[in-house]
């Protein structure tokens, strides 16, 4: 059964969002950061799943455990929040795909808000994904972008993965720190970052120019678009910049999620992020 069966099976109910009306402010305009998902977040995997328990603005369903991770959560002062329920690991076999690491770990969760892309902080950089379909990529760019403290990343409701199972798990943890923001028009959501002084940076095979040339500046969008169609048109069109990433080796381009962390160094790097 893969996740989204799961979902599927165990929804009682639509999601609802966590503290939908609350404020903050670093993250002040909320929607569902998963407004296009039909059922809860199923996480699983103890950094996903701990990450979540430790974040006050996820709201926690249910938990299910083996002896083993509740004796562990025990162990390292994590609380569970609500009653978990403990189960033998073939419990949770039987309710995820065959090859998911759950390590005795699964949740069920509300989706998490989600900033509204007027109020994303004019500092810093944010990541803009081009139809980035596959969850195993867009989770480790999630975690590559906690790695640099990315203020948000910015992802279309279509053809974009749910921030669940697969994706969670890749993220390993990351969901919980770095919002997500859902636009229904990447190409307008661009204009949007462009007229909010924002340097918009498509990365594209054909761009004029290596980004470690590009004059730099914050607040840096940098903006990645799916294997092998790249960017699309209008969105390199919308882009302030389109720069390349030259590599002296044989092979001269890189999977995705590689394609974000190299961007991310050298974008934290030009910027002086790396000394704050």
């Amino acid at each position: 059964m893969n996740d989204r069966k799961f979902a599927q099976k165990t929804r009682r109910g639509g999601a609802k969002p966590f503290n939908k009306g609350a404020k903050s402010a670093s993250r002040p305009a909320w929607r569902d950061r998963d407004s296009h998902s039909d059922g809860p977040v199923i996480l699983y995997g103890w950094h996903t799943v701990t990450m979540a328990l430790q974040n006050p603005e996820r709201r926690i369903r249910k938990l299910t455990l083996t002896e083993n991770a509740a004796r562990r959560l025990a162990e390292e002062n994590i609380e569970t929040r609500i009653a978990p329920e403990i189960v033998r690991p073939q419990e949770i076999d039987r309710l995820l795909s065959p090859d998911a690491v759950h390590q005795g770990l699964l949740a069920e969760a509300d989706p998490l808000p989600s900033p509204d892309i007027e109020t994303l902080e004019q500092e810093g950089m944010v990541l803009v994904l081009d139809q980035i379909t596959d969850p195993h990529n867009v989770g480790a760019i999630l975690r590559s972008a906690a790695a640099f403290a990315v203020k948000a990343i910015v992802t279309t409701a279509r053809h974009s993965p749910e921030a669940t199972g697969v994706l969670a798990k890749a993220a390993s943890g990351a969901l919980e720190l770095v919002p997500i923001v859902t636009v229904q028009n990447l190409a307008r959501a661009l204009t949007a970052l462009n007229e909010r002084g924002f340097q918009t940076v498509g990365l594209d095979s054909q761009g004029s120019e290596d980004l470690s040339e590009v004059a730099l500046r914050e607040p840096l969008a940098l903006v990645l678009g799916a294997e092998g169609k790249g960017l699309r048109q209008l969105t390199r069109e919308t882009c302030s910049v389109v720069a390349r990433l030259d590599m002296p080796g044989e092979i001269k381009s890189l999977n995705v999620s590689n394609a974000a962390v190299l961007s991310l160094y050298v974008g934290a790097s030009r910027l002086g992020l790396m000394k704050r």
